[in-house]
């Protein structure tokens, strides 16, 4: 399947303004494209919509209304709701995609649903990619997030324009579920290497030494990660205003529990974070970033 270039000026419809979906929004229609959008909160519209975007009433407006859509929502079930309706009261934007048109799912869920959607997505003569993304929110903010894109290439490059718009790098990984696949891989990565550093805090606080002592160190060795270079002032300082939720990263430690299940994978690193990051949300009474694995060692 082929689809034409989307470029400025195109219909581009978004679903999802949340902590990325809103700057992404942004950088859109600076771009110069017809952006139409959709929030279950509408107020998490009014920015946009006071610079010029349409506000729809429902999924299935944006998605007629578009000739490339963009969702970027919460989890799973937010985005089968989107597109196939709440359960027992059909309607979804995916029934109102126009044929010919692209969608991106730049959500993090399961390969298995990314190539479900795929499946749908080609009945309609849609192409579809699931193109995660990683960078946080100033990555969204300044259009330099990292898309990992999963799909056919000719759709990849049809949309080409608008990742250009949105990120500093696209990678084409492979059919679909691919991106979901990397996406998975790549938060789990970041899950323990921030989850390993608060644990060495504590053991070296607990031993009556300064935290401050060991990030100073491992910026010059090979423990060194930029991931730290963000999360450890803030486990340091025990402040964790939500960049990355805790409560997104724990749902995707288990997704990628579930895809190991799948493969026949044992992760027990994983399985242990898991289990601490749980223990941590359980006790949380606000979003917290997910530096607030801290938590943990300071209950």
């Amino acid at each position: 399947m082929t689809s034409k270039e989307i470029g400025p000026g195109s219909k581009v419809g978004l679903i999802g303004l949340g902590l990325m979906g809103k700057p992404m929004g942004h950088n859109l229609w600076k771009a110069g494209y017809s952006l139409t959008v959709w929030n279950r909160t509408s107020s998490r519209a009014e920015s946009l919509v006071a610079a010029g975007a349409k506000l729809a009433g429902s999924p299935q407006e944006v998605a007629a209304a578009s000739e490339l859509l963009i969702t970027i929502v919460s989890d799973p079930p937010a985005l089968e709701e989107v597109l196939w309706g709440a359960a027992g009261k059909g309607g979804g934007a995916l029934a109102a995609l126009p044929a010919g048109s692209i969608y991106i799912d730049s959500s993090t869920v399961s390969p298995a649903l990314a190539r479900k959607i795929a499946i749908a997505c080609g009945e309609r003569n849609v192409a579809f990619l699931d193109a995660p993304v990683t960078g946080g929110t100033w990555g969204a903010e300044k259009g330099e997030l990292v898309f990992m894109v999963g799909g056919e290439a000719g759709a990849v490059q049809a949309a080409e324009p608008v990742f250009s718009v949105l990120g500093k790098k696209w990678f084409h990984l492979g059919p679909p579920g691919a991106g979901q696949t990397i996406k998975l891989a790549m938060n789990l990565i970041l899950a323990l290497q921030v989850d390993a550093l608060a644990e060495a805090l504590a053991l070296v606080m607990g031993a009556g030494l300064q935290g401050e002592k060991l990030v100073e160190v491992m910026q010059s060795s090979m423990a060194r990660a930029p991931v730290l270079d963000v999360k450890a002032p803030l486990l340091l300082k025990g402040e964790y205003p939500p960049s990355f939720p805790l409560r997104l990263m724990h749902k995707d430690v288990g997704l990628a529990l579930e895809l190991a299940k799948e493969a026949g994978v044992t992760l027990p690193a994983a399985a242990a974070a898991y289990g601490t990051y749980s223990a941590v949300k359980a006790a949380a009474k606000e979003d917290l970033d997910y530096a607030a694995v801290m938590k943990f060692w300071k209950r």
